[in-house]
Protein backbone atom coordinates (compact mmCIF):
# COMPACT_ATOMS: atom_id res chain seq x y z
CA UNK A 1 0.00 0.00 0.00
CA UNK A 2 1.14 3.53 -0.70
CA UNK A 3 1.46 4.44 2.98
CA UNK A 4 4.04 1.65 3.37
CA UNK A 5 6.20 2.96 0.54
CA UNK A 6 7.89 6.19 1.68
CA UNK A 7 9.66 6.61 -1.66
CA UNK A 8 6.41 6.58 -3.60
CA UNK A 9 4.68 8.84 -1.09
CA UNK A 10 7.60 11.27 -1.30
CA UNK A 11 7.27 11.44 -5.09
CA UNK A 12 3.55 12.16 -4.81
CA UNK A 13 4.23 14.93 -2.29
CA UNK A 14 6.88 16.40 -4.58
CA UNK A 15 4.42 16.39 -7.48
CA UNK A 16 1.89 18.34 -5.42
CA UNK A 17 4.56 20.82 -4.32
CA UNK A 18 5.64 21.40 -7.93
CA UNK A 19 2.09 22.19 -9.01
CA UNK A 20 1.62 24.48 -6.01
CA UNK A 21 4.83 26.39 -6.68
CA UNK A 22 4.02 26.40 -10.41
CA UNK A 23 0.86 28.42 -9.83
CA UNK A 24 -1.81 25.68 -9.67
CA UNK A 25 -2.83 25.74 -6.02
CA UNK A 26 -6.46 24.60 -6.20
CA UNK A 27 -6.38 20.87 -5.32
CA UNK A 28 -9.24 19.96 -7.67
CA UNK A 29 -7.60 21.79 -10.58
CA UNK A 30 -4.24 20.22 -9.81
CA UNK A 31 -5.62 16.69 -9.60
CA UNK A 32 -7.41 17.15 -12.91
CA UNK A 33 -4.22 18.29 -14.65
CA UNK A 34 -2.16 15.50 -13.05
CA UNK A 35 -4.82 12.99 -14.07
CA UNK A 36 -4.51 14.09 -17.70
CA UNK A 37 -0.77 13.41 -17.52
CA UNK A 38 -1.25 10.05 -15.79
CA UNK A 39 -3.80 9.16 -18.44
CA UNK A 40 -1.37 10.03 -21.26
CA UNK A 41 1.33 7.93 -19.63
CA UNK A 42 -0.96 4.99 -18.90
CA UNK A 43 -2.39 4.87 -22.44
CA UNK A 44 1.11 4.60 -23.88
CA UNK A 45 2.15 1.92 -21.36
CA UNK A 46 -0.96 -0.20 -21.97
CA UNK A 47 -0.71 0.15 -25.73
CA UNK A 48 2.92 -0.96 -25.78
CA UNK A 49 2.11 -3.95 -23.57
CA UNK A 50 -0.77 -5.00 -25.81
CA UNK A 51 1.48 -4.70 -28.84
CA UNK A 52 4.12 -6.89 -27.20
CA UNK A 53 1.50 -9.45 -26.11
CA UNK A 54 0.06 -9.57 -29.64
CA UNK A 55 3.49 -10.16 -31.14
CA UNK A 56 4.09 -12.99 -28.65
CA UNK A 57 0.75 -14.71 -29.24
CA UNK A 58 0.42 -13.90 -32.93
CA UNK A 59 -2.99 -12.31 -32.37
CA UNK A 60 -3.89 -9.13 -34.30
CA UNK A 61 -3.78 -5.81 -32.51
CA UNK A 62 -4.12 -2.29 -33.88
CA UNK A 63 -2.27 0.28 -31.83
CA UNK A 64 -4.06 3.44 -30.70
CA UNK A 65 -1.02 5.23 -32.09
CA UNK A 66 -1.00 3.61 -35.53
CA UNK A 67 -1.45 5.85 -38.56
CA UNK A 68 -2.26 9.54 -38.53
CA UNK A 69 -4.71 11.81 -36.73
CA UNK A 70 -6.40 14.92 -38.09
CA UNK A 71 -7.45 17.49 -35.45
CA UNK A 72 -11.23 18.04 -35.47
CA UNK A 73 -10.98 21.69 -36.52
CA UNK A 74 -9.38 20.71 -39.84
CA UNK A 75 -11.62 17.80 -40.81
CA UNK A 76 -14.13 19.87 -42.77
CA UNK A 77 -11.52 21.83 -44.69
CA UNK A 78 -10.34 21.16 -48.22
CA UNK A 79 -7.58 18.58 -48.30
CA UNK A 80 -7.65 17.83 -44.55
CA UNK A 81 -4.86 15.26 -44.97
CA UNK A 82 -2.34 18.07 -45.09
CA UNK A 83 -3.01 18.61 -41.39
CA UNK A 84 -2.51 14.93 -40.47
CA UNK A 85 -0.26 14.21 -37.48
CA UNK A 86 1.71 11.02 -37.04
CA UNK A 87 0.11 9.38 -33.99
CA UNK A 88 3.47 8.03 -32.87
CA UNK A 89 4.48 11.58 -31.97
CA UNK A 90 1.55 11.72 -29.55
CA UNK A 91 2.91 8.94 -27.36
CA UNK A 92 4.19 9.85 -23.91
CA UNK A 93 7.43 8.01 -24.65
CA UNK A 94 7.96 10.29 -27.66
CA UNK A 95 6.97 13.75 -26.47
CA UNK A 96 8.53 13.30 -23.00
CA UNK A 97 11.96 13.55 -24.64
CA UNK A 98 11.26 16.91 -26.27
CA UNK A 99 12.84 20.19 -25.11
CA UNK A 100 10.72 22.07 -22.58
CA UNK A 101 9.17 24.75 -24.83
CA UNK A 102 8.48 22.30 -27.65
CA UNK A 103 6.97 19.78 -25.26
CA UNK A 104 4.49 22.24 -23.75
CA UNK A 105 3.38 23.47 -27.17
CA UNK A 106 3.07 19.91 -28.50
CA UNK A 107 1.04 18.67 -25.53
CA UNK A 108 -1.24 21.72 -25.52
CA UNK A 109 -1.97 21.81 -29.24
CA UNK A 110 -1.74 18.15 -30.26
CA UNK A 111 -1.51 15.55 -27.49
CA UNK A 112 -4.31 16.91 -25.31
CA UNK A 113 -6.76 17.41 -28.21
CA UNK A 114 -5.93 13.84 -29.32
CA UNK A 115 -6.64 12.63 -25.79
CA UNK A 116 -10.07 14.30 -25.83
CA UNK A 117 -10.81 12.67 -29.21
CA UNK A 118 -9.40 9.27 -28.25
CA UNK A 119 -12.65 7.28 -28.17
CA UNK A 120 -14.33 9.06 -31.09
CA UNK A 121 -16.18 12.35 -31.27
CA UNK A 122 -19.55 10.80 -30.37
CA UNK A 123 -18.39 8.78 -27.36
CA UNK A 124 -19.46 9.55 -23.81
CA UNK A 125 -15.85 10.33 -22.87
CA UNK A 126 -15.44 12.80 -25.73
CA UNK A 127 -18.68 14.58 -24.85
CA UNK A 128 -17.59 15.16 -21.27
CA UNK A 129 -14.08 16.17 -22.31
CA UNK A 130 -15.31 18.94 -24.62
CA UNK A 131 -14.89 21.62 -21.97
CA UNK A 132 -11.70 20.18 -20.50
CA UNK A 133 -8.67 22.44 -20.73
CA UNK A 134 -4.96 21.83 -20.31
CA UNK A 135 -3.73 24.72 -18.17
CA UNK A 136 -0.20 23.82 -17.13
CA UNK A 137 1.29 27.28 -17.69
CA UNK A 138 5.05 26.78 -17.67
CA UNK A 139 7.34 24.53 -19.72
CA UNK A 140 9.44 23.93 -16.60
CA UNK A 141 6.41 22.67 -14.63
CA UNK A 142 5.44 20.25 -17.39
CA UNK A 143 9.00 18.90 -17.65
CA UNK A 144 9.25 18.40 -13.89
CA UNK A 145 5.80 16.77 -13.75
CA UNK A 146 6.69 14.39 -16.60
CA UNK A 147 9.96 13.40 -14.89
CA UNK A 148 8.20 12.79 -11.59
CA UNK A 149 5.44 10.71 -13.17
CA UNK A 150 8.03 8.63 -15.04
CA UNK A 151 9.77 7.98 -11.73
CA UNK A 152 6.48 7.10 -10.05
CA UNK A 153 5.78 4.52 -12.75
CA UNK A 154 9.30 3.09 -12.33
CA UNK A 155 8.67 2.65 -8.61
CA UNK A 156 5.26 1.05 -9.29
CA UNK A 157 6.79 -1.35 -11.81
CA UNK A 158 9.55 -2.31 -9.38
CA UNK A 159 7.07 -2.87 -6.55
CA UNK A 160 4.84 -5.02 -8.75
CA UNK A 161 7.80 -7.26 -9.57
CA UNK A 162 9.37 -7.40 -6.10
CA UNK A 163 6.25 -7.65 -3.96
CA UNK A 164 3.92 -9.47 -6.31
CA UNK A 165 1.29 -6.74 -6.10
CA UNK A 166 -0.56 -6.15 -9.35
CA UNK A 167 0.66 -3.04 -11.17
CA UNK A 168 -2.87 -1.71 -11.50
CA UNK A 169 -3.43 -2.17 -7.76
CA UNK A 170 -0.36 -0.03 -7.03
CA UNK A 171 -1.60 2.50 -9.55
CA UNK A 172 -4.84 2.55 -7.60
CA UNK A 173 -2.87 3.42 -4.47
CA UNK A 174 -1.21 6.32 -6.28
CA UNK A 175 -4.49 7.56 -7.69
CA UNK A 176 -6.17 7.29 -4.28
CA UNK A 177 -3.38 9.35 -2.71
CA UNK A 178 -3.85 12.03 -5.35
CA UNK A 179 -7.63 12.05 -5.02
CA UNK A 180 -7.44 12.33 -1.23
CA UNK A 181 -6.35 15.93 -1.72
CA UNK A 182 -9.83 16.70 -3.07
CA UNK A 183 -11.04 16.59 0.54
CA UNK A 184 -9.56 20.04 1.07
CA UNK A 185 -11.81 21.34 -1.70
CA UNK A 186 -14.87 19.39 -0.50
CA UNK A 187 -18.22 21.10 -0.16
CA UNK A 188 -21.85 20.12 0.41
CA UNK A 189 -20.76 17.00 2.27
CA UNK A 190 -18.80 15.59 -0.68
CA UNK A 191 -15.96 13.42 0.63
CA UNK A 192 -14.22 10.41 -0.78
CA UNK A 193 -14.95 6.97 0.56
CA UNK A 194 -11.82 5.12 1.77
CA UNK A 195 -10.96 2.09 -0.33
CA UNK A 196 -11.33 -0.46 2.49
CA UNK A 197 -14.91 0.70 3.08
CA UNK A 198 -15.67 0.32 -0.63
CA UNK A 199 -14.25 -3.22 -0.60
CA UNK A 200 -16.34 -4.18 2.43
CA UNK A 201 -19.50 -2.82 0.82
CA UNK A 202 -18.77 -4.82 -2.33
CA UNK A 203 -18.43 -7.95 -0.18
CA UNK A 204 -21.82 -7.21 1.37
CA UNK A 205 -23.77 -6.70 -1.87
CA UNK A 206 -21.82 -9.32 -3.89
CA UNK A 207 -22.29 -7.93 -7.42
CA UNK A 208 -22.29 -10.55 -10.17
CA UNK A 209 -21.51 -10.53 -13.88
CA UNK A 210 -24.64 -9.35 -15.68
CA UNK A 211 -25.92 -7.15 -12.87
CA UNK A 212 -26.68 -3.51 -13.67
CA UNK A 213 -24.75 -1.56 -11.05
CA UNK A 214 -25.08 2.14 -10.29
CA UNK A 215 -23.87 4.94 -8.07
CA UNK A 216 -26.18 8.00 -8.27
CA UNK A 217 -23.53 10.32 -6.76
CA UNK A 218 -20.37 8.65 -8.04
CA UNK A 219 -17.62 11.27 -7.67
CA UNK A 220 -14.39 9.73 -8.95
CA UNK A 221 -16.04 6.33 -9.51
CA UNK A 222 -14.66 4.45 -6.51
CA UNK A 223 -17.75 2.32 -5.90
CA UNK A 224 -18.05 1.37 -9.57
CA UNK A 225 -14.39 0.38 -9.58
CA UNK A 226 -14.90 -1.59 -6.35
CA UNK A 227 -17.79 -3.53 -7.90
CA UNK A 228 -15.75 -4.15 -11.04
CA UNK A 229 -12.79 -5.50 -9.07
CA UNK A 230 -15.05 -7.73 -6.96
CA UNK A 231 -16.64 -9.25 -10.07
CA UNK A 232 -13.26 -9.79 -11.75
CA UNK A 233 -11.97 -11.53 -8.62
CA UNK A 234 -14.95 -13.89 -8.53
CA UNK A 235 -14.48 -14.70 -12.23
CA UNK A 236 -10.81 -15.50 -11.60
CA UNK A 237 -11.71 -17.81 -8.70
CA UNK A 238 -14.34 -19.61 -10.80
CA UNK A 239 -11.79 -19.98 -13.59
CA UNK A 240 -9.53 -21.93 -11.22
CA UNK A 241 -7.28 -19.31 -9.66
CA UNK A 242 -6.32 -20.58 -6.20
CA UNK A 243 -4.46 -19.49 -3.09
CA UNK A 244 -5.07 -15.79 -3.62
CA UNK A 245 -3.52 -13.95 -0.66
CA UNK A 246 -5.51 -11.19 1.07
CA UNK A 247 -4.44 -7.65 0.20
CA UNK A 248 -3.25 -5.07 2.70
CA UNK A 249 -6.89 -4.32 3.61
CA UNK A 250 -7.65 -7.99 4.30
CA UNK A 251 -9.68 -8.61 1.13
CA UNK A 252 -8.98 -11.09 -1.65
CA UNK A 253 -8.51 -9.20 -4.91
CA UNK A 254 -6.74 -10.07 -8.14
CA UNK A 255 -5.39 -7.94 -10.96
CA UNK A 256 -8.13 -5.95 -12.66
CA UNK A 257 -7.39 -7.63 -15.98
CA UNK A 258 -7.22 -11.20 -14.66
CA UNK A 259 -9.45 -13.97 -16.07
CA UNK A 260 -11.62 -11.71 -18.20
CA UNK A 261 -12.87 -13.27 -21.41
CA UNK A 262 -13.85 -10.96 -24.25
CA UNK A 263 -17.50 -11.77 -23.59
CA UNK A 264 -17.17 -11.00 -19.87
CA UNK A 265 -15.38 -7.74 -20.65
CA UNK A 266 -18.19 -6.72 -23.01
CA UNK A 267 -20.84 -7.49 -20.39
CA UNK A 268 -18.94 -5.54 -17.73
CA UNK A 269 -18.55 -2.56 -20.04
CA UNK A 270 -22.35 -2.28 -20.09
CA UNK A 271 -22.92 -3.00 -16.40
CA UNK A 272 -21.57 0.04 -14.57
CA UNK A 273 -23.37 3.40 -14.42
CA UNK A 274 -22.39 6.51 -12.50
CA UNK A 275 -23.83 10.02 -12.23
CA UNK A 276 -22.55 13.22 -10.67
CA UNK A 277 -23.43 16.93 -10.73
CA UNK A 278 -19.80 18.10 -10.87
CA UNK A 279 -18.36 18.10 -14.40
CA UNK A 280 -14.79 17.83 -13.13
CA UNK A 281 -15.63 14.78 -11.04
CA UNK A 282 -17.34 13.19 -14.05
CA UNK A 283 -14.12 13.56 -16.07
CA UNK A 284 -12.03 12.21 -13.17
CA UNK A 285 -14.39 9.25 -12.79
CA UNK A 286 -14.24 8.47 -16.51
CA UNK A 287 -10.44 8.53 -16.55
CA UNK A 288 -10.20 6.58 -13.30
CA UNK A 289 -12.23 3.69 -14.72
CA UNK A 290 -10.50 3.87 -18.12
CA UNK A 291 -7.08 3.62 -16.46
CA UNK A 292 -8.29 0.46 -14.74
CA UNK A 293 -9.33 -1.32 -17.94
CA UNK A 294 -12.90 -0.12 -18.54
CA UNK A 295 -12.64 1.33 -22.04
CA UNK A 296 -15.91 3.26 -22.33
CA UNK A 297 -17.39 3.92 -18.88
CA UNK A 298 -21.00 5.03 -18.48
CA UNK A 299 -20.49 8.03 -16.22
CA UNK A 300 -22.63 11.08 -16.95
CA UNK A 301 -23.32 14.56 -15.72
CA UNK A 302 -26.73 14.24 -14.08
CA UNK A 303 -28.59 15.34 -10.97
CA UNK A 304 -30.33 12.08 -10.10
CA UNK A 305 -32.69 13.85 -7.66
CA UNK A 306 -33.98 16.27 -10.27
CA UNK A 307 -37.00 16.25 -12.55
CA UNK A 308 -34.72 15.62 -15.51
CA UNK A 309 -33.76 12.13 -14.31
CA UNK A 310 -36.59 9.64 -14.68
CA UNK A 311 -35.06 6.18 -14.41
CA UNK A 312 -36.82 3.78 -12.05
CA UNK A 313 -36.48 0.08 -11.19
CA UNK A 314 -33.39 -0.01 -13.41
CA UNK A 315 -30.55 -1.47 -11.32
CA UNK A 316 -29.74 -4.72 -9.53
CA UNK A 317 -27.05 -3.21 -7.29
CA UNK A 318 -26.51 0.31 -5.96
CA UNK A 319 -23.50 1.32 -3.88
CA UNK A 320 -23.27 4.93 -2.80
CA UNK A 321 -22.00 7.52 -0.36
CA UNK A 322 -24.25 10.46 -1.33
CA UNK A 323 -23.68 14.03 -0.07
CA UNK A 324 -24.56 14.39 3.62
CA UNK A 325 -25.20 18.08 4.11
CA UNK A 326 -26.55 19.38 0.82
CA UNK A 327 -30.01 20.51 -0.12
CA UNK A 328 -31.89 20.91 -3.37
CA UNK A 329 -34.37 23.56 -4.50
CA UNK A 330 -37.86 22.23 -3.79
CA UNK A 331 -38.98 23.03 -7.32
CA UNK A 332 -36.25 20.87 -8.82
CA UNK A 333 -37.04 17.66 -6.89
CA UNK A 334 -38.36 14.77 -8.96
CA UNK A 335 -42.12 14.42 -8.48
CA UNK A 336 -41.83 10.68 -7.85
CA UNK A 337 -39.95 11.36 -4.58
CA UNK A 338 -42.55 11.59 -1.82
CA UNK A 339 -40.54 12.82 1.18
CA UNK A 340 -41.44 16.36 2.21
CA UNK A 341 -37.86 17.54 2.55
CA UNK A 342 -35.03 19.18 0.62
CA UNK A 343 -32.32 17.31 2.58
CA UNK A 344 -30.26 15.34 0.08
CA UNK A 345 -29.22 12.64 2.58
CA UNK A 346 -32.89 11.65 2.86
CA UNK A 347 -33.86 12.15 -0.77
CA UNK A 348 -30.92 10.07 -2.01
CA UNK A 349 -31.97 7.07 0.08
CA UNK A 350 -35.54 7.28 -1.21
CA UNK A 351 -34.22 7.75 -4.73
CA UNK A 352 -31.99 4.69 -4.41
CA UNK A 353 -35.05 2.68 -3.40
CA UNK A 354 -36.81 4.00 -6.52
CA UNK A 355 -33.87 3.05 -8.76
CA UNK A 356 -33.60 -0.56 -7.56
CA UNK A 357 -35.25 -3.40 -9.42
CA UNK A 358 -37.52 -5.71 -7.43
CA UNK A 359 -35.11 -7.96 -5.55
CA UNK A 360 -32.26 -5.49 -6.03
CA UNK A 361 -29.74 -4.68 -3.31
CA UNK A 362 -28.26 -1.40 -2.09
CA UNK A 363 -25.51 -0.57 0.36
CA UNK A 364 -25.53 3.12 1.25
CA UNK A 365 -23.54 5.28 3.65
CA UNK A 366 -25.74 7.73 5.54
CA UNK A 367 -25.17 10.12 8.47
CA UNK A 368 -26.46 8.91 11.80
CA UNK A 369 -29.14 11.58 11.69
CA UNK A 370 -30.96 9.47 9.10
CA UNK A 371 -31.24 6.71 11.71
CA UNK A 372 -32.25 8.83 14.69
CA UNK A 373 -33.68 12.10 13.33
CA UNK A 374 -37.08 12.94 14.85
CA UNK A 375 -38.47 14.99 11.96
CA UNK A 376 -41.42 13.77 9.91
CA UNK A 377 -39.32 13.06 6.79
CA UNK A 378 -36.78 11.08 8.82
CA UNK A 379 -39.51 8.91 10.34
CA UNK A 380 -41.26 8.46 6.99
CA UNK A 381 -38.04 7.28 5.32
CA UNK A 382 -37.32 4.76 8.09
CA UNK A 383 -40.89 3.49 7.85
CA UNK A 384 -40.48 3.01 4.09
CA UNK A 385 -37.30 1.02 4.56
CA UNK A 386 -38.89 -1.23 7.19
CA UNK A 387 -42.24 -1.73 5.41
CA UNK A 388 -41.18 -1.95 1.74
CA UNK A 389 -37.62 -3.29 1.91
CA UNK A 390 -35.80 -6.21 3.42
CA UNK A 391 -33.43 -4.28 5.71
CA UNK A 392 -30.54 -6.68 6.18
CA UNK A 393 -28.21 -4.65 8.37
CA UNK A 394 -27.35 -1.26 9.82
CA UNK A 395 -23.63 -1.02 10.54
CA UNK A 396 -22.38 1.91 12.61
CA UNK A 397 -18.98 3.31 11.68
CA UNK A 398 -16.88 5.40 14.07
CA UNK A 399 -15.84 8.95 13.23
CA UNK A 400 -12.23 8.06 12.41
CA UNK A 401 -13.15 5.66 9.61
CA UNK A 402 -13.29 8.45 7.03
CA UNK A 403 -10.13 10.27 8.04
CA UNK A 404 -8.34 12.08 6.48
CA UNK A 405 -11.35 12.84 4.30
CA UNK A 406 -13.89 13.72 7.00
CA UNK A 407 -14.62 13.24 10.71
CA UNK A 408 -18.35 12.61 10.39
CA UNK A 409 -19.93 9.63 12.16
CA UNK A 410 -21.82 7.53 9.65
CA UNK A 411 -23.74 4.31 9.27
CA UNK A 412 -24.06 1.87 6.42
CA UNK A 413 -27.44 0.50 5.39
CA UNK A 414 -27.79 -2.76 3.50
CA UNK A 415 -31.25 -3.08 1.99
CA UNK A 416 -32.94 -5.32 -0.54
CA UNK A 417 -36.15 -4.36 -2.32
CA UNK A 418 -38.99 -6.82 -1.95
Amino acid sequence: MLQNNPELKSEIDQLWNKFWSGGISNPLTAIEQITYLLFMKRIDEVDQKKQADAEWTGEPYTSKFAGTWIPPEYRQQDNPDQYAIDKQSLRWSEFSRMPAEAMLSHVQSRVFPFLKDLTGAESNFAQHMKNAVFIIPKPSLLVEAVKTIDHIFEIMDRDSQEKGQAFQDIQGDVYEMLLSEIATAGKNGQFRTPRHIIKLMAELVQPQLGHRIADPACGSGGFLLGAYQYIVTQLAIRAGTKDLPPDEDGFVRTSVAAALTEKAQTILQHSLYGYDIDGTMVRLGLMNLMMHGIDDPHIDYQDTLSKGYNEAAAYDIIMANPPFTGSIDKGDINETLSLATTKTELLFVENIYRLLKTGGTACVIVPQGVLFGSGKAFKQLRQTLVDRCDLKAVITMPSGVFKPYAGVIAARRLIRTE
